[in-house]
């Protein structure tokens, strides 16, 4: 078994500013870290395709994605010679020319690691993929991200593998509203977030349903405030029983990540990998799908997507 790497160089196309701190280096330094980590032996490297917008249905509303695809013709149209046509989606949010095909590649990924797990013997996917999707809600873009990936992936299971109860884990710095947004009346997607609070987007405590699990910390806590505030997702996954695990794999609460104040390093990164593969083993057939979020540090970000993956490829899925 290996772990199977999807991403695709679309991803790199989408450029929302040259200082933005969400930018293709970001894969570029994942993928120069992964080479040089020596797991090449253990990695199967895919490239995703573009989905098709049906699936982007599932997870959000048709009216946003056809006003997406509306926008983008409208980009389209203008004027190569014009200095860098985009559009505003919201306050954080550039839609540039190639960002709606840059989205759907990124979600074609998420797509595509789904039917890696489930048909062959590969059971872990992880995709370094851009733009970022867990703000994204139903309705709308927000915080860099256009189209929620991970939402995508699970409505994809749900569908097409009668998945019937999905674990998604979100460890980034930020509160993946989108995902509750879009999962909020669904209790058979289990979504666990931890997040520094308050923070960006500023929620995340509200009104949560049951099968909601936010862990809002301080800023500045360390790896075993972390730890010790997320060990009691392990018993309500395992309660849960899931059929697949989704990863919101956002690197952001580095201590060497400058957009949050969280003291995590890699090896909490590869420890709650590591709780998760234990789980899968359990009651998924060993099946995890992980999608990159955030994380912006380039070297801490590198590091941390190879403890990750290393722990993906730790203790195989056997069966009988």
């Amino acid at each position: 078994m290996s772990v199977t790497i999807f991403s695709h160089p679309m991803c790199n196309t989408h450029i929302m500013d040259s200082e933005h701190p969400e930018c293709p280096a970001r894969l570029h330094q994942i993928n120069d870290q992964l080479i040089a980590s020596g797991l090449e032996y253990v990695l199967t490297f895919a490239q995703g395709t573009k989905i098709d917008l049906e699936h982007l249905y599932h997870a959000h509303s048709k009216l946003y994605i056809d006003e997406l695809v509306l926008q983008d013709q409208q980009l389209q149209t203008q004027s190569e010679f014009e200095t860098n046509p985009h559009i505003w989606l919201d306050d954080d949010t550039i839609m540039m020319k190639a960002s709606l095909k840059a989205a759907m590649y990124a979600a074609g990924c998420a797509k595509d690691a789904v039917d890696e797990v489930f048909t062959s013997n590969n059971t872990r996917a992880f995709c370094a993929i851009r733009p970022p999707g867990h703000h994204a809600t139903h309705a709308s873009a927000m915080g860099f991200c256009l189209v929620n990936n991970v939402a995508v992936a699970a409505t994809y299971a749900m569908r097409v593998y009668d998945v019937q109860r999905v674990a998604i884990i979100d460890f980034d710095v930020h509160h993946g509203n989108g995902t509750a947004d879009i999962f909020k009346n669904d209790d058979n997607v289990m979504f666990c977030s931890s997040f520094q609070h308050p923070f960006y987007p500023f929620g995340g405590l509200e009104n949560q349903p049951s099968h909601f699990k936010p862990v809002p910390l301080d800023p500045g806590a360390d790896s075993a405030t972390w730890r010790d505030a997320v060990t009691p997702w392990f018993n309500a996954i395992n309660e849960f029983k899931p059929d697949l695990i989704l990863v919101s794999a956002g690197f952001d609460a580095h201590q060497e990540d400058d957009l949050g104040h969280v003291r995590l390093v890699e090896a909490d990164y590869a420890w709650i990998t590591e709780q998760l593969v234990e789980l899968a083993n359990q009651h998924c057939h060993g099946r995890i799908v992980s999608v990159l979020e955030g994380g912006y540090a380039l070297s801490a970000l590198g590091r941390s997507v190879v403890a990750h993956v290393k722990a993906l490829v730790a203790h195989p899925y056997m069966t009988g």
